[in-house]
């Protein structure tokens, strides 16, 4: 199969060693302003996805994400921060990474190239077709993250994809992909810079988006999150103070008693 990878194509800019501090950072943020026009032309693509995850999170399935190298980090990234943030379970979304947990510090040589090792990672979390898996990777072609959607899609898996090249084997194999085309690096070939942003963005996105229809924000706020450190008791604290009009003291009072922002204002208001 022969397509154009638009993320290994050469820099708009050259001689980057001549330049000065000031001029790279310039042209560095020049490129990220390219960014979001890059994820509001894929937003079709978004919400097809996002609604399937939703669909899939409402009826008690999983929503996994399987990548490697940055793109894979980014997936543990977005799936770790579920749980403090809204209060779900940790093993409702899932973050999966070519070359096992180590691979988030450190890379894992030839890790990615596993064809096999994607299903196999899968298959340790008894994947059924109740859950959903979205596959990250810039290039599009990742072989551990596009054996493993072959094979969820052999198994009636519903499938989804991150990627930043289109017509890529990724997108092809995806039953919902999601193609940001954000062009040539500022560093040749450094895919986590330009394409690393993108997927971050589509990731807060399609997690943020689950979650509100989930019902697990009220409002704005994030009445579900876990009470794990200061900040976060002094911000569930003000939430409460602002909704029902009380004092700090009576606040944090009921705070303490209820451990939930939610919990604590609904008993309140009762």
């Amino acid at each position: 199969m022969s397509f154009t990878k638009t993320t290994e194509a050469v820099s708009n800019h050259d001689h980057l060693e001549r330049m000065s501090i000031a001029e790279l950072l310039q042209n560095i943020n020049s490129e990220d302003k390219t960014i979001p026009e890059a994820v509001e032309k894929a937003l079709p693509q978004i919400i097809a996805l996002t609604e399937k995850v939703t669909e899939k999170l409402k009826s008690g399935g999983r929503l996994f994400y399987i990548g490697a190298g940055t793109s894979g980090r980014l997936g543990i990234l977005d799936a770790s921060e579920c749980p403090p943030t809204f209060g779900v379970s940790h093993d409702l979304v899932i973050g999966l990474i070519a070359g096992g947990d180590s691979a988030i510090r450190k890379a894992v040589e030839f890790a990615e190239d596993d064809t096999n090792q994607g299903w196999i990672d899968l298959q340790h979390h008894h994947i059924s077709d109740k859950d959903i898996v979205i596959g990250i990777a810039a290039s599009g072609t990742t072989p551990y993250v596009i054996g493993a959607l072959q094979k969820c899609n052999e198994q009636d898996i519903v499938t989804g994809c991150i990627t930043c090249n289109e017509g890529s084997p990724l997108a092809i194999t995806a039953k919902y992909p999601v193609v940001v085309i954000v062009g040539p690096e500022f560093v040749t070939g450094s895919s986590r810079m330009k394409a690393g942003t993108a997927q971050k963005l589509v990731l807060n996105m399609i997690s943020t988006a689950s979650m509100i229809q989930l019902g697990r924000v009220q409002g704005n706020k994030m009445v579900e999150m876990q009470l794990s450190n200061n900040k976060l008791v002094d911000r569930g604290t003000r939430m409460i103070m602002n909704e029902l009009n009380i004092s700090e003291s009576e606040a944090q009072k009921l705070l303490e008693k209820h451990q939930n922002v939610r919990s604590a204002i609904n008993a309140y208001k009762k």
